[in-house]
């Protein structure tokens, strides 16, 4: 049996950008990646604590130390640039590995560095 848990969150990140005018997406500061173990188009949840919104996207890589989130394409009409929102990513492991396995989690300052 496989069970989802929680893999990486970025909880209580700042948006520094809403572009709608983009494909789709969400643009994270590499070293945020870095730190919780997420990678480029991989999918991620993300949960605005403005309005309660909550929605699947996946990421695109971001300047390192830029201190980015942009949230893109047609999900930036749910979520403005300075909204505090929580990024995660979930993965599937064997039953067996799940009191082993470890999420990473960073909370970052307010201009999005660790």
């Amino acid at each position: 049996m496989e069970l989802i848990v929680l893999k990486s969150k970025i909880h209580n990140a700042y948006v520094t950008e809403a572009n709608i005018d983009y494909v789709g997406s969400i643009t994270i500061d590499e070293a945020l990646m870095d730190a919780v173990g997420l990678h480029e188009e991989e999918q991620v949840h993300v949960i605005n604590y403005r309005n309660g919104e909550r929605l699947i996207t996946y990421v695109i890589k971001g300047k390192r130390n830029s201190g980015e989130i942009c949230m893109n394409g047609p999900a930036a009409l749910k979520v403005a640039k300075g909204d505090k929102i929580i990024i995660i990513a979930y993965a599937g492991i064997k039953k067996e590995e799940v009191g082993k396995f470890k999420a990473k989690v960073v909370f970052p300052k307010p201009d999005n560095s660790i």
